[in-house]
Order: C-alpha cells, then sequence, then structure tokens
C-alpha cells in the first residue's frame, strides 16, 4: 500500500500520509487510506461503481474537495470504497470508485471520520513521485 497514519498528528485527530509514482496515484492512496480507517479494504467487495468528480482553486483545495466528497458518499449513501482510480486535470479531478454499502454483519467497523481539514495538509513532488499528508477530524 501507498500510505501509513502518522503518529506525529494532531492527538484527536488521523493523520494520512500518502505517496504515489503520480499524483493521481498519491491521491488515490490518501482516498484508499481513509476507507481502510473507517473499514478494512480487504472486506470490501467491488460490486458497484460511482464516479466522483472534484474541483479547486488550488491542489490543496482539489484533495480536500475530493475526500470531502467520498465521505459525503460514505455518509449519505454508506458506500465504502477499495477501488479508486483518479485522473487529474489541472485542478479538477474524476475518480471511478468500487465498493459495496457498508454491512456490519459482513464488515468491520473502524474510525468514524468526521471531516478532512487543511491543517498540516501538504502536497509535495518528492525524488521521481509524489507525497501527501493530510488530518482528518475524528
Amino acid at each position: 500500500m501507498g500510505f501509513r497514519y502518522a503518529e506525529d498528528g494532531p492527538v484527536a485527530d488521523l493523520t494520512i500520509e500518502a505517496e504515489g509514482s503520480t499524483l493521481e496515484e498519491a491521491f488515490q492512496n490518501a482516498a484508499l487510506a481513509m476507507f481502510n480507517a473507517i473499514t478494512p479494504l480487504e472486506g470490501i467487495e467491488e460490486r458497484e461503481e460511482r464516479s466522483i468528480e472534484a474541483e479547486g482553486d488550488d491542489m490543496g483545495a482539489l484533495l480536500f474537495n475530493f475526500l470531502d466528497e467520498l465521505l459525503y458518499v460514505n455518509d449519505v449513501d454508506l458506500l465504502v470504497f477499495s477501488g479508486i482510480e483518479v485522473e487529474i486535470d489541472g485542478l479538477r479531478l474524476r475518480a471511478r470508485c468500487s465498493g459495496e454499502p457498508f454491512d456490519l454483519e459482513r464488515h468491520r467497523q473502524g474510525i468514524a471520520v468526521k471531516a478532512v481539514t487543511f491543517h498540516q495538509m501538504r502536497i509535495e513532488e518528492r525524488g521521481g513521485g509524489w507525497s501527501i499528508r493530510v488530518v482528518l477530524d475524528t
């Protein structure tokens, strides 16, 4: 996996560090890290597809809006995703997401993610790849 949970972030929140060889892969891994925290990815079957679109005034706003839209879909439709493919064109993003509705009898319940934040957000190009840090309010 191209993500980990940092221990040096705010105490009551979840800090994600995601990497990718492309910016799209780093965004994808940040989203997968968020869903893995909600319920472990290995228990999510890719039964349904959903298209997600987001845009932003800068890369930070694009990441925030993307993750916020995914969190909205999770909150409203109770969908959890284990497959996410991201395409970025400038400051616009389109993602194909696959997963299924959360089922308490089949899925392990993780943490409740309340919101995406801009606190300590970082998107950097490093040594031929990309690194993202984002804090989720839990």
